[in-house]
């Protein structure tokens, strides 16, 4: 083992407070991000089912049924 004691691990030849803030920052950062992607991806789930059955629309058909019908009026 590179250091003597366990002390001396932490302390790492005096850089050990950098070289720990920066192992603290990317895991609470870390964290963060699976934390924010599991709402975003639980987020989106339920805008697809919402969309899906139907209740996010007003109109059941798809958008291109609305196209093909403003355009037959214009004429």
């Amino acid at each position: 083992m590179a250091f003597d004691s366990f002390d001396a691990f932490l302390a790492m030849g005096g850089h050990g407070p950098y070289v720990w803030a920066c192992y603290f920052v990317f895991f609470a950062l870390f964290i963060v991000l699976v934390i924010w992607s599991r709402y975003q991806r639980r987020s989106a789930m339920r805008g697809i089912a919402r969309r899906e059955s139907g209740a996010g629309s007003p109109v059941s058909e798809p958008a291109t049924a609305d196209f093909a019908r403003v355009e037959s009026t214009k004429r």
